[in-house]
């Protein structure tokens, strides 16, 4: 039988503890709690190696031994029981990480340090555990929004489908950055496109890449919109071809918007409001980029922050931080829509899920 687990990070500010591990079943989506990590300090934000061997946490703090910085944590998995055993942690070079994913290789860890600016490259040993720092990169500048915006907040940092160039989308800049990413010593430099500019005061925050490779998706969290690239998968640079809201034409609150995935299937991209609730949902034109609006769901908590979707497109689960919530919806593969599965967690301030399965 297929183990899927599901993994859940969290603030532990509050007194709640670290990372929640739950089993997933492929048939309904229902969540069965497994266990959790105690002791590991803010991991709001997940990642797992392409392997699925091991798992690597953010710590969201701004000192971690002795110096102004966080740190990232390293686990293996247990493929039976799902279980993470500690490997060590490394601090990020930085403060507040709230972002980090791996290379294609499983070699480096990118690690997107928000206040200061800064992105981390930490090298992976062989045993999974987190080697010394292989780069670090400090962004300049500011943007339009005072108390947002004076001065650069590296939000997220991915490395494209081919390994050779890195996206770090940052808020206060409003600029995505490009790097070109040296597989071998784990070195970035700036492309020769050395970024792409956003409207002002958009707040740069989630890029993602189609699964065809040719396109790629930024959520916007200042202005609550997306903006639509086609990807130049030899160069490394993007064009603007859309940018769509994530919010209804009527609504008037206050809204961040966080996270942004596209289906497995190609066919349907998604994008989580913080404020009004609720994952909006466009179809992909796969030629061309191009967005159709389809419609929104409210998530059946407050505040969702990451949301995830399962390998076959089946569910999609999503981390409602303020209603201390995880809900698991069901994807429509004809016409992208979600529907509740009935199923839903409660987790104290849930931050970021990842699904890993094992056969």
């Amino acid at each position: 039988m297929e183990n899927i687990f599901v993994y859940i990070g969290t603030y532990t500010y509050e007194g709640d503890e670290g990372i929640y591990i739950f089993r997933m079943d492929p048939e309904s989506g229902r969540l069965e709690r497994m266990g959790k990590v105690k002791n590991v300090i803010d991991p709001s934000f997940l990642t797992v190696d392409s392997r699925q061997r091991n798992l690597y946490a953010v710590n969201e703090v701004s000192f971690f031994a002795g110096e102004k910085a966080g740190a990232v944590s390293a686990f293996s998995i247990d493929d039976k029981s799902g279980e993470l055993t500690f490997l060590n942690s490394k601090s990020s070079k930085g403060a507040d990480p709230c972002h980090l994913s791996l290379d294609k290789r499983d070699r480096y860890v990118f690690v997107a340090n928000y206040v200061g600016g800064t992105v981390c490259v930490l090298s992976v040993n062989d045993d999974g555990s987190l080697g010394e720092p292989a780069d670090f990169v400090q962004h300049k500048g500011s943007s339009i929004n005072p108390e947002r915006q004076g001065a650069p907040h590296a939000h997220s940092v991915v490395v494209e489908p081919n390994n050779r160039y890195v996206y770090v989308a940052d808020l206060g800049l409003d600029k995505v950055m490009i790097y070109n990413f040296d597989s071998n010593r784990g070195k970035l430099t700036p492309n020769d496109q050395p970024y792409v500019k956003t409207k002002p005061g958009a707040g740069p925050r989630h890029l993602t890449f189609h699964p065809n490779g040719k396109l790629a998706y930024l959520i916007n969290e200042l202005d609550s919109t997306i903006v639509a690239y086609a990807y130049d998968e030899h160069k490394g640079f993007l064009k603007e071809v859309q940018t769509v809201p994530t919010l209804p034409e009527d609504f008037r609150g206050i809204n961040y918007a966080a996270d942004i995935h596209v289906a497995p299937s190609g066919r349907f991209l998604y994008g989580s409001n913080r404020g009004h609730d609720s994952l909006v949902i466009y179809q992909v034109d796969e030629r061309t980029g191009i967005l159709k609006y389809i419609g929104h769901k409210h998530t059946l908590g407050k505040f969702p922050r990451n949301f995830t979707i399962d390998f076959l497109g089946k569910f999609l689960l999503v981390a409602n931080q303020r209603s201390n919530n995880v809900v698991s919806l069901r994807i429509n593969p004809e016409t992208g829509l979600l529907e509740p599965t009935g199923h839903e967690i409660h987790v104290p301030s849930p931050v970021c899920v990842k699904i890993v399965s094992f056969p």
